[in-house]
């Protein structure tokens, strides 16, 4: 079977996109599947770095760890930008084609903006997983309300985009595309503002057809493994480059959630069950 093309996507800057990436990345290679990733966050290149730290330290303290092959776009971050927007999709698109040959999934970080590079990859989608944190200001980016009553105007201009490459697969491809929206980095305490939040967020779903699943928390173990090129689906008795607690135990099983809610095949819950 082709791979599978996985994008995590949302225009907004600070919802959670390579964090999401990494473990989705970590989880489907520890259940066996090759995975190969594109970094298309020219800049800041978090994807890129993680893998990078992760070659160090699985080197330096001898412990064999799988790791994903990135394919990069461009020679350098300068060499990517100096190229026009034809040309950049055209480097991004050889390069998914070698990242699809050798591996069953394709993970794809984008940037927080507009550009042709994220454009194109979501037009090559086969899964589009968009975090979001639960606040009208992330909301915005998915869909504009009322300033009186805060009911459902219309959807923002990311909706869109999706729903341009989902008509798009369809009429090229005769396939759909699945749209998946996480709430991210939930706060502990319910409050009125996430109910309302909730609400807009599932009229929206019904209108431009995204299903709604839950994300991960605000917590400091996704952060501290990230200089080890760590994650949390990493973590055994034989890796443990930071204090295990029971934070960690609650972060496993926000990621077996959100792997359940993704529907990928490989990534079978079972391989996330134990918190050892």
């Amino acid at each position: 079977m082709a791979a599978q093309i996985i994008v995590v996507g949302n225009e907004k800057g600070g919802a959670g996109k390579s964090t999401l990436a990494i473990h989705i990345m970590t989880a489907l290679l520890h259940a066996g599947a090759r995975v190969g990733v594109l970094d298309l966050d020219v800049r800041q290149q978090s994807l890129g770095r993680f893998l990078a730290n992760r070659r160090v330290w699985t080197k330096a303290n001898g412990v064999d760890l799988p790791i994903a092959e990135e394919h990069v776009v461009g020679e350098s971050v300068a060499a990517i930008l100096a190229l026009d927007d034809a040309a950049a999709v055209a480097a991004f698109e050889a390069a998914l084609e070698r990242a699809k040959a050798a591996g069953d999934y394709v993970v794809i970080d984008t940037p927080g903006g507009d550009t042709a590079l994220s454009r194109a990859a979501h037009g090559k989608a086969d899964l589009i997983v968009t975090p979001m944190n639960d606040s009208f200001v992330d909301f915005d980016m998915l869909g504009h309300v009322d300033p009186v009553t805060l009911d459902l105007q219309k959807p923002s201009l990311y909706s869109e985009t999706v729903w341009n490459a989902r008509k798009a697969k369809m009429i090229g491809e005769r396939r759909s595309l699945d749209w998946v929206v996480l709430r991210n980095r939930l706060a502990t305490v319910e409050a009125k503002n996430r109910k309302r939040v909730e609400d807009r967020l599932a009229l929206l779903s019904r209108r431009v057809g995204f299903r709604i699943g839950p994300g991960l928390r605000d917590r400091v173990i996704y952060r501290e493994l990230f200089p080890f090129g760590l994650s949390i689906a990493d973590l055994s008795p034989k890796v443990r480059p930071v204090a295990m607690s029971l934070a960690h135990v609650a972060a496993r099983q926000e990621l077996r959630a959100v792997l359940q809610c993704l529907n990928l095949g490989h990534a079978a819950p079972e391989e996330l069950r134990a918190a050892s």
